[in-house]
């Protein structure tokens, strides 16, 4: 992947909310996020970030060319349209490092003086907020590189077939698409990997204990959630669950169920395993397609929730 890199053109402080911010010579950045600014404390929103990008495009409809920190933005950077990263990016320096929790925000209204002037602004739809993971100075001219954050899946297909080469696995490759379909438009980067295996509890629940400690953040299992013998899936998981998110799963097998009532059969749980997300699927490509149509929808929330970042 390219390397992209964005310069900092300006960095700017208030020590009062509700206040433009003035350039400063340098930023110290903390635990807390910019040292002596108003914004500072312990939460999802320590920095502002604006690009020099946006606010000519906005200087257009304002009539003038605003001038760094005068939507109070914290840095201001040219080079890289930060209006199309995402939460849990990271933009980071030698010295320094931050990590993308939020873009845009609430509109102060009147309470905003580029508003009162124009009756609209920038940075509640382009303006970008991120937390400090790493402190240290930062300056005018600085060269920062932009790191975006893709989501690490493991899938794993439960089937003696399709382990011994009996059966071709259509499920596991079934999920895989649906993954890069859902994401891709998003421009939300997304990494695979994949294990067939067979029915074997032990094997399983060895994987996983391996797999759950910060390698992934999503695990997706397709097969042996039904009543054989050998649907040793659900009993292997939950068990090994911190936290069970049952409302996913229940949802699923009432709307499918409400119609096909087979589709009630199904014991597939969900939950946080370690630092990972589990999901125990059926091991029907058509199971598999209407369990992820559902299942994709929750998965922004979930992990910014998991690493502290309000997106409600």
């Amino acid at each position: 992947m390219e390397k992209k890199t964005l310069t900092v053109v300006s960095v700017n402080i208030s020590e009062e909310k509700g206040t433009i911010k003035k350039p400063a010579p340098f930023i110290c950045l903390n635990e807390a996020g910019v040292e002596g600014d108003a914004h500072a404390g312990p939460w999802h929103r320590q920095v502002s970030l604006l690009a020099e990008e946006s606010i000519k495009r906005f200087g257009k409809e304002l009539g003038r060319v605003p001038g760094p920190g005068e939507f109070a933005e914290n840095i201001t950077t040219r080079g890289l349209e930060l209006k199309d990263i995402l939460p849990l990016d990271r933009i980071v320096t030698e010295n320094a490092g931050l990590e993308i929790t939020q873009i845009g925000k609430k509109c102060h209204g009147s309470g905003c003086n580029i508003y009162n002037e124009t009756g609209n602004c920038v940075m509640p739809k382009e303006g970008v907020f991120a937390r400090v993971i790493k402190g240290g100075r930062l300056k005018s001219g600085d060269m920062m590189e932009y790191i975006p954050r893709p989501y690490r899946f493991l899938v794993i297909t439960l089937s003696d077939r399709a382990s011994s080469g009996q059966y071709e696995d259509k499920s596991g490759p079934a999920i895989i698409r649906f993954l890069a379909g859902h994401f891709e438009p998003l421009k939300r980067g997304v990494y695979t990997d994949t294990v067939i295996m067979a029915d074997d509890r032990v094997r399983l629940h060895d994987l996983l204990d391996e797999s759950c400690r910060g390698q992934y953040d999503f695990i997706i299992t397709t097969g042996g959630t039904g009543v054989g013998v050998r649907d040793i899936c659900p009993d292997t998981v939950k068990p090994m669950l911190d936290k069970e998110i049952p409302g996913i799963m229940e949802m699923i097998r009432m709307k499918y169920g409400s119609g096909k009532p087979n589709a009630l059969l199904s014991r597939g749980v969900a939950g946080l395993m370690g630092s990972a997300f589990i999901y125990t699927l059926p091991g029907s490509v058509k199971a598999v397609n209407e369990y992820m149509t559902e299942i994709v929808k929750t998965m922004d929330h979930l992990l910014y929730m998991y690493h502290g970042i309000d997106a409600h």
